[in-house]
């Protein structure tokens, strides 16, 4: 589910503000089913239930829009993210990291297709997203590094393999199949994780 955006024009009234939530909402919902390219600002209008005029009051073009949904998502990705593992025993951190993005994943399947349309919509968008992602990831295994509890590993290598993780068992099970990631599989990905894969 969408929410409201942070970047939001502070000079919105409180309908402006409605009606600026309704067109992203409808955005969601276009971009994520029929893709950018076929999506129109007519359909966007239409799912909002507001006049075609009124959308170039809140956003000057498609791409301004699909722009925000993809920066949205991204803030909202991470802070749920982070959410998750505060409340997690540390020794739990790195599954309840994974448990999470699938959780919300399941719960925001159209703006995941949004931000995988990216690469080929303007990729450095795409980049921007996974960089920020990245960020993320890097400073919590710099945090780990203090414990002596892990290798000593380049940190922008780990980070990308550890988000290569949660994105492919995100797609084959939560996206393609629409169903949980089998507790089997989250197991074989941490045991990997943890230990590698050497006997």
């Amino acid at each position: 589910m969408i929410h409201l955006s942070l970047k939001t024009d502070k000079k919105l009234t409180k309908k402006g503000l409605n009606t600026r939530r309704k067109l992203l909402i409808a955005a969601e919902e276009v971009f994520g089913t029929r893709g950018y390219f076929e999506a129109s600002i007519v359909e966007i209008t239409q799912g909002a239930n507001v006049a075609q005029g009124t959308f170039y009051k809140y956003f000057p073009s498609k791409k301004a829009i699909y722009d925000e949904l993809v920066q949205q998502m991204s803030r909202d990705l991470r802070l749920f993210i982070k959410q998750a593992i505060e409340k997690s025993p540390q020794v739990d951190l790195h599954r309840r990291g994974f448990e999470a993005f699938f959780e919300w994943v399941a719960e925001n399947r159209n703006l995941y297709s949004i931000v995988l349309q990216a690469v080929i919509v303007d990729k450095d968008l795409y980049r921007w997203y996974y960089e920020k992602l990245a960020t993320g990831y890097i400073r919590a295994i710099k945090e780990a590094d203090k414990t002596g509890e892990f290798k000593l590993l380049n940190h922008e290598a780990l980070a990308y393999s550890l988000m290569g993780i949660g994105q492919f068992l995100g797609m084959r099970w939560v996206y393609l199949e629409e169903e949980e990631v089998p507790k089997e599989v989250l197991d074989v990905a941490m045991e990997m994780v943890i230990h590698g894969i050497s006997r």
